[in-house]
């Protein structure tokens, strides 16, 4: 799900952490889904989430962070610097 926040981009995915392979998916509902191999342990599926969604979108890391459930698998993440059409198109075509 993509919301604008004044300037900012709010993406609500699912995190599946210690995953095979890092990917970003969206399934039939439309809902994403952001595999990261790092483990939930240390922050480290966090950061891995924050720079796999940095990368996808050709961002700088610090135009990305994790707005609401750092310990969960539920997310909202904040992006910066792009508008929802450009997130929507990325995240869509990542199929």
């Amino acid at each position: 799900m993509i919301t604008v926040h004044g300037s900012d981009v709010l993406l609500k995915v699912r995190v599946q952490p210690r995953a095979s392979r890092n990917a970003i998916e969206t399934d039939a509902s439309g809902n994403i889904r952001i595999r990261v191999t790092a483990p939930p342990e240390d922050n480290a599926a966090n950061e891995a989430v924050v720079q796999l969604v940095a990368k996808a979108l050709r961002l700088a890391r610090n135009r990305v962070a994790i707005e609401q459930g750092t310990r969960s698998r539920d997310k909202v993440l904040r992006i910066q610097g792009v508008t929802a059409e450009t997130v929507e198109q990325m995240f869509h075509r990542t199929t």
